[in-house]
């Protein structure tokens, strides 16, 4: 902990941070991006409360094993959609992980494509999204989710039966189960038709839980001869099939690719980008549908129905609606109650808090009001702790402005992939919203971000209790000391990447760092003893080239090959103790007077951020009465890191035939007749007449031959 500022320490959940956060939230507000809807959540009888969606496994709580449903329920929603395309196109601002990059595109979900109006016989128009117009000739049926506004209207008086049956089953699933491609399809006939509007085709209209009302319109054309879902349901339903895209064999499997257009009238002939664009301006034109962008994400679900929360600044007044709080009255605090159980009847805990419920009369009319009793999520104060962090104890603003430019955006950001869709999606929102209100000064809170690896037990496998594979690090503290284990983990492999703990692993770096302190004391030759004698020009050359290496390394974050550098240099160390001391080796050096206690002292200011606690010990013990800490990181002689020798390979018609060590100066005409000399080169190019010779200086010599 010694270089952590503890004075910027927050707490998310101390009263005068809880204050800023519902500032924040009135922001959003006030620029109508919190608002209240019904939104179906999963709701649980037995256990009287609302569940997340993790906390759902077949249709039942996890926690219990009690029969759940969806039902519809007031909730505060946050307006991320709003930002959606600000939130794809930023990624490229930032310095992330392709993957991490990905998810979060393909959370957000943006599509392209056409919505396309088909009309129901009883006057009904249903709206549907499609990102394949093209494929509109080779729509045979519809299919609308089960919670679709028309489900009821359109269904005949003969189907309502099934289908209501058909409704209350699908209450019970998770979308993910609803979705799930290897899953057989399951759906009920309206006994509605609707008429495809490029034909006027008759087709029917089935309900089927693989279709979702939160994506598009909640309602689909089928197309079974080119969607595996829809073939999959068609075959099953006994519903027609027709090739609208040449290229695959219907009669086997549904045909995704793209292609030329059969079956499809004016269409015929065109490839998928031309079709996709004359049929959506023909729809258009027509009146019968229009270019259209869809999203995968969703507004945020942001209230909790629970006590332990940040509570929402907001009362509801009759007269006047939902009114914010005034912002001299933050922070709102939670009540003082004995029992914060949930209520058992969808109402939030809070709502058993009758007095304080009812306290705040509306700020607006000064009638009689009721205090929101939804609470925020966890989310809410994750969102924003990084700007915390420049001005933590600022009682009069979140932050300072000239701090918050002064310290933002934050450089690294160092963290799980799991919180790739959740935790870096909403702080990048509710980033943006503050740089639109002109509060913060960038675009994007985290420009760098870097996944770290999982360390697994030694048996390959995730660290568990069950499977008796946990590495205890008081263990290796208590044997091997905190420098061990801090050194070892930094070692064991790239950061980003999983690794399997290795006691052998630990001993390794112990026994490393036992050579260190010997290069000090315990040995005949150390600095100890030997410290103010001149060290050897390749003992200096080879700490200038590790000054350079592992201040590259720790800046790309590569700790490992950092460390094993500093391995590297200690054996030179070690290796120039034991040649002694010639003092004529190198005048050069004797005049720069370079010892080998100087050449220990860098060492020890770039062993210091690996294995701090030893490396701090020797610096005091070399006399030093201030900590090392504070010292200037080392900096490398650019003329000290250049190889004298190098070693190139010499490439005969693409193969390499030889490779030749020479001196790092030498011109192309030297580097030449060295390589016509090398007898390996010399056979190569027996028989042979030499058409080409190029050499691209310090990296290889290439000759073509015929």
């Amino acid at each position: 902990g010694l270089s952590y500022d503890w004075d910027r320490e927050v707490d998310t959940t101390d009263p005068e941070y809880i204050r800023w956060t519902q500032w924040i939230f009135l922001k959003l507000y006030g620029k109508g991006l919190a608002y209240i809807a019904e939104v179906p959540v999963w709701w649980c009888e037995a256990l009287g409360c609302v569940l997340a969606n993790e906390e759902v496994v077949d249709g039942k709580s996890e926690r219990g094993g009690h029969p759940v449903a969806r039902r519809p329920m007031r909730q505060w929603m946050l307006k991320i959609t709003a930002y959606a395309d600000r939130l794809l196109e930023d990624l490229s601002l930032v310095d992330w992980s392709d993957s991490i990059k990905e998810m979060q595109k393909n959370w957000i979900g943006r599509s392209e494509g056409a919505e396309v109006f088909f009309r129901v016989e009883s006057g009904e128009n249903i709206g549907v999204f499609t990102t394949r117009p093209d494929t509109l000739f080779g729509a045979t049926y519809l299919v609308l989710s089960p919670e679709h506004a028309l489900v009821s209207t359109v269904t005949a008086v003969a189907q309502k039966r099934a289908v209501e049956a058909y409704r209350k089953q699908a209450a019970s699933k998770s979308e993910l189960e609803r979705t799930e491609l290897a899953k057989e399809k399951t759906g009920v006939f309206t006994g509605a038709y609707a008429v495809n509007p490029v034909n006027g085709e008759k087709i029917p209209i089935w309900i089927a839980d693989y279709v979702l009302s939160s994506y598009g319109t909640g309602a689909i054309m089928a197309v079974p001869a080119h969607d595996e879902r829809d073939y999959a349901f068609a075959k099953k339903f006994g519903l027609g099939v027709i090739e609208v895209i040449s290229g695959g064999d219907i009669s086997k499997e549904a045909f995704t690719g793209d292609g030329r257009n059969v079956n499809s009238r004016f269409l015929d002939g065109l490839a998928t980008t031309e079709a996709k664009q004359k049929i959506t301006a023909w729809l258009e034109e027509k009146g019968l549908g229009r270019p259209a962008i869809n999203y995968k994400l969703r507004d945020w679900l942001f209230s909790r129905q629970r006590y332990w929360g940040e509570p929402i600044p907001i009362v509801h007044c009759q007269r006047c609606g939902t009114v914010p709080l005034p912002e001299d009255e933050l922070p709102l605090c939670l009540p003082e109650m004995k029992d914060f159980k949930p209520s058992g009847s969808g109402e939030p805990p809070l709502a058993k808090a009758e007095r304080w419920v009812e306290e705040r009369r509306c700020p607006r009319c000064d009638g009689p009001a009721r205090r929101e009793t939804n609470t925020m999520p966890q989310w809410a104060g994750s969102c924003w702790y990084y700007l915390r962090y420049t001005d933590p104890k600022n009682h009069k603003a979140f932050c300072d402005p000239a701090k918050e430019k002064y310290w933002m955006p934050v450089d690294l950001y160092v963290g799980g992939a799991e919180h790739a869709v959740l935790h870096l999606l909403y702080a990048r929102f509710w980033h943006k919203v503050l740089y639109d209100l002109g509060i913060v000064s960038t675009k994007e809170p985290f420009m760098r971000l870097v996944n770290q690896g999982m360390i697994l037990g030694e048996d390959g496998q995730k660290m568990s209790k069950s499977r008796g594979n946990v590495i205890n690090p008081d263990f290796v503290v208590e044997h091997y000391g905190a420098d061990s284990l801090r050194l070892y983990e930094m070692f064991m492999g790239p950061l980003t990447q999983m690794k399997a703990w290795s006691m052998k692993g630990v001993e390794g770096v112990y026994r490393f760092l036992g050579r260190v302190w010997a290069l000090y004391e315990g040995r005949s030759f150390c600095v100890k003893q030997h410290g103010d004698r001149i060290a050897h020009d390749s003992l200096v050359r080879s700490l200038h080239k590790t000054i350079k290496k592992v201040t590259g390394d720790i800046e790309r974050l590569q700790f490992n090959t950092a460390i094993s550098a500093l391995m590297v240099l200690s054996n030179d160390f070690s290796a120039g103790l034991e040649r002694g001391f010639p003092g004529e080796e190198n005048p050069l050096n004797q005049k720069a007077g370079v010892t080998f206690r100087d050449v220990f002292e860098k060492f020890l200011l770039l062993l210091a951020p690996f294995a701090p606690h030893l490396a701090e010990e020797l610096w005091r013990k070399m006399g030093h009465p201030a900590s090392l800490a504070d010292e200037p990181w080392p900096s490398y002689d650019p003329a000290l890191v250049e190889e004298d020798t190098i070693e190139i390979p010499v490439m005969v018609n693409g193969k390499i035939k030889s490779r030749l060590t020479i001196p790092a100066d030498w011109d192309e005409r030297a580097v030449e007749a060295e390589v016509m000399k090398d007898p390996k080169v010399r056979l190569a190019l027996e028989g042979k007449t030499v058409k080409q010779k190029k050499y691209v200086p310090k990296k290889i010599f290439t000759l073509a031959v015929s």
